[in-house]
């Protein structure tokens, strides 16, 4: 189980990720909206384990040890982080990415056959600018699962390609709750799809509420005085 519990990161002038808390286990799937792409990645960052939280606690399995989180989780498609080049073909691509997974688990595993098994034939030849929204998930997702010690999936962003959950969600679901591989997915999206009924949170969501009447009370306190300001300025000018 991931759990992150008030994480928060600070940018070099504003908050780059608010306080914020999530769980989710193997075999569920969490959408975690939040308006803002940089905040979005950042959440994305930490909860994969590329990125040190300033403040707050996470840990994977019970374990608050980042090795531990990174080995286990992959991050998918983050935006000026791991999204696939544009001038990389599909093949060249699935190399590179083979080329990262340990020895020990891909062998000689080469990007032909490894096209073929995963059925991605049809598109090697493509460049990743042409793949369409839910293919390029689909590739992206199957690469990052080329790892079998990957039990975590964070998928950042996947809803900026399309307007259609159509092209992501059902993917994002289906590989959550495969029974042979179970998974934990977290997708950091701009907003929950109206046909999604499962597990949200919403970055900021463990920030702390403003004190009540405290934004009220200040805008009385102008509201009080700036009359009896306007009216001495106005004796003020008679004077003269």
């Amino acid at each position: 189980m991931l759990s992150a519990h008030q994480l928060q990161a600070k940018g070099r002038r504003d908050p780059l990720l608010p306080p914020t808390s999530v769980t989710v286990a193997r075999g569920e799937l969490l959408l975690v909206t939040g308006d803002r792409q940089d905040q979005r990645t950042a959440l994305s960052l930490l909860l994969s384990g590329r990125m040190k939280a300033t403040e707050g606690q996470l840990s994977w399995d019970g374990s608050s040890r980042t090795r531990q989180l990174r080995l286990s989780a992959a991050l998918v498609d983050s935006p000026g982080v791991n999204e696939p080049e544009e001038h990389l073909s599909v093949r060249d691509l699935v190399t590179e990415d083979l080329a990262l997974v340990p020895r020990r688990y891909r062998g000689a595993l080469l990007s032909g056959p490894w096209l073929k098994v995963n059925r991605f034939e049809d598109i090697a030849g493509l460049w990743t600018e042409q793949l369409d929204p839910e293919r390029r998930l689909e590739l992206l997702t199957a690469l990052a699962l080329a790892n079998p010690r990957t039990d975590l999936l964070v998928v950042d962003s996947p809803d900026r390609h399309s307007a259609d959950d159509l092209t992501w969600l059902p993917r994002l679901r289906e590989l959550a709750y495969d029974a042979g591989r179970p998974l934990a997915v977290v997708a950091a999206v701009s907003a929950v799809p109206a046909s999604w009924d499962g597990p949200v949170a919403a970055i900021g969501n463990a920030a702390p509420e403003p004190e009540p009447g405290t934004t009220a009370g200040k805008h009385s306190a102008v509201a009080e005085t700036a009359p009896e300001d306007q009216e001495t300025e106005l004796e003020t000018e008679v004077a003269k």
